[in-house]
Parts: structure tokens; sequence; C-alpha cells
């Protein structure tokens, strides 16, 4: 832990009235730091803007099927952003599942498939101030449900090692497969990352959904759109120390469990039309956060401006699981 790190935390215990000297443990995070005491669960945001206080409030409203640990403080400063939770048995799933067996993955997917129909038929609060950079930069439902996203890229050609045909092809794609979001409903919760990370395993069911961060109004399909990328790219969604350990192979069934006990989750009309063009507004973000340093045919293929390019030749990960024979 960092003196700075340290100072921080030591400083959200005393404002919480809790003893600074507490024995704690930093946790791995991909956002977020996190520590852990033998009661609490400690969230740091170090970008005070205010996501955490917005997840605080939003966890008032979430249905009783949704495990999620009691906050027991906020932060009660704009210029501060921190949440104390009760701690929950459990790690993230993401850690327990290359341990876990065929059944208990399944149960796991039968779980989170019955927690979703409740979240998902549950209204959004109103008066909450809208995300400025959710993952999927559209908004669904509006009238111009694109203009987040069609506004991101032209911010693209400013960066190095960009393609410019290849901006102008994501344009095309924006511009056709934008119809297919305009009838949508955007008045129900969604999680908004619904990655492994983000749910606790106690060896025998999900204990609880957490980082609510982003969540927001919004249908049903932004979150099997998140649940897809993590199926095909499992190794993108946990924190670094154990990415080696997080293989695709394992997350391969996810989809089929998902289809099963929740096929209301990919019966939208122009469902195929909605995924790669969320697929296309996630990759679009994360590149203007991830610049490519180098030409794309020597960096990662699972670069975001690799993702884009397989997404606009029709072999993205949307179109690998459409030719495996889901319903999409």
């Amino acid at each position: 832990m960092t003196r700075l790190a340290r100072v921080r935390v030591a400083n959200v215990l005393v404002a919480a009235g809790l003893p600074s000297d507490t024995p704690m443990e930093r946790m791995s995070s991909v956002t977020n730091e996190v520590w852990r005491t033998p009661e609490y669960l400690i969230r740091v945001n170090r970008r005070t803007d205010g996501r955490l206080r917005r997840e605080a409030y939003l966890s008032r409203h979430l249905p009783a099927a949704i495990p999620y640990p009691r906050v027991l403080a906020v932060s009660p400063s704009p210029d501060s952003d921190w949440v104390i939770s009760r701690r929950v048995p459990g790690q993230p799933l993401s850690r327990a599942w290359p341990t876990l067996s065929e059944a208990e993955r399944n149960r796991a997917v039968e779980q989170l498939a019955g927690m979703l129909k409740e979240l998902h038929a549950t209204p959004f609060p109103s008066n909450i101030p809208s995300l400025e950079q959710p993952p999927q930069l559209v908004d669904p439902g509006f009238p111009d449900p694109t203009a987040r996203l069609r506004s991101a890229l032209k911010k693209l050609p400013n960066l190095p090692n960009i393609d410019h045909d290849l901006v102008a092809a994501i344009a095309r794609e924006v511009e056709r497969l934008t119809p297919s979001l305009r009838s949508s409903s955007a008045t129900n919760f969604v999680h908004g990352d619904l990655t492994f990370e983000n749910l606790l395993w106690d060896g025998q069911k999900i204990s609880a959904m957490i980082d609510f961060e982003w969540a927001r109004s919004g249908p049903a399909d932004l979150d099997l759109d998140i649940l897809l990328r993590l199926s095909a790219y499992p190794f993108l969604h946990v924190a670094a120390d154990y990415e080696d350990q997080t293989l695709a192979k394992d997350y391969a069934g996810i989809p089929t469990v998902l289809e099963r006990c929740y096929p209301e989750l990919w019966g939208c009309d122009g469902i195929v039309d909605r995924l790669v063009l969320y697929s296309i507004a996630y990759d679009v973000r994360a590149l203007l956060r991830f610049p490519p340093k180098d030409h794309p045919s020597r960096l990662s293929e699972h670069h975001p401006v690799n993702r884009l390019r397989r997404t606009v030749a029709g072999t993205s990960h949307v179109h690998e699981f459409l030719q495996a024979g889901f319903s999409l």
C-alpha cells in the first residue's frame, strides 16, 4: 500500500468515525481503491466524481432479490467519494471460477439469471443524474440514442496510429444500426458493469451483487452485452494479478445457461444490430481511454482498435455467438 493510499483510507475511516489504525488488507480492483477489515469493506474513488455516493443512493432502490452489502457510511462531501459497507462472506466469482465444477458454474449463472430478471423488472429511480461516460456510449430509447457515440467518434482521427478508413467504416455502421435503439424502453434498472468481479461467491451461492456505480436506466440487453463480452474475453475483466488464470474456455458455457434461464434477455427485436452497436459503443470509449501506441498490427488482438476492426468486418464476438447457433 502506498503512503498516499494509506493517508486516503485513514482519512476515510476518521470521517466515518472509525479507528484509523484498524487492521486492513488492500484488495485488487480494476477501478477503485478497495480495502477490507474483519468487519468492513472500504471503497475509495480517486476521481471524486460522485460515482460511489450515487451507488449508495441507488442501493436503497434495489429489489429484495438482489443481495447487496449494507451501506454503513458514505462520503458527505463532494470533494471526496467513498463508501464503507458491511463485509459479506465470499470472494469475487471471477476468482472462484477457475476452481468451480461445471455444475457449480451452471448453478451460479442460474442464480444470476434469476437476480437479473428481478433487477430488470425494477423501475430505475427518477431524478438520478445521468452518467457522463457509461461503459456503452449510447442512450437507448432517447430521440438521438447514438449522439454521445457520434461525438466520441469525432475524436478518433486525432489519436495516433488510427486508420481514418476504419473510423469512416465505424461511422457508417453506427448510422446503419442506430434505428435499432430508437424504440427501446429506457426506464428499468440495469447494472451496467456486470462482470464476475462484481459478484461474490460464498462457495454455494452468489452472496452479493456489488459495484452499481455504472447502473442506469435502460433495456436489459445492455447487461447482456457486458456478459457476452465477459464470456468472450474474461481476462480483460479481472484484476491483473490473476489475469493469466482467467481462460475463455472456462466461460464458454455462460451464454447457453443464460439463454435457457432468461430467454427474454435475448428476445428483443433487432437484437443482433443492438449488440453490435453496444460493442462499438463500448470499444470506442475504451479506445479513447487507451489510444494505440503502435500500429494495430503490432498490438494485441484484444486492443480496442483491433476489436473494432473485427466488428466492422463482421467477425466480432457477437458475430461468433450468432454463428455458434445462439438465438440472436
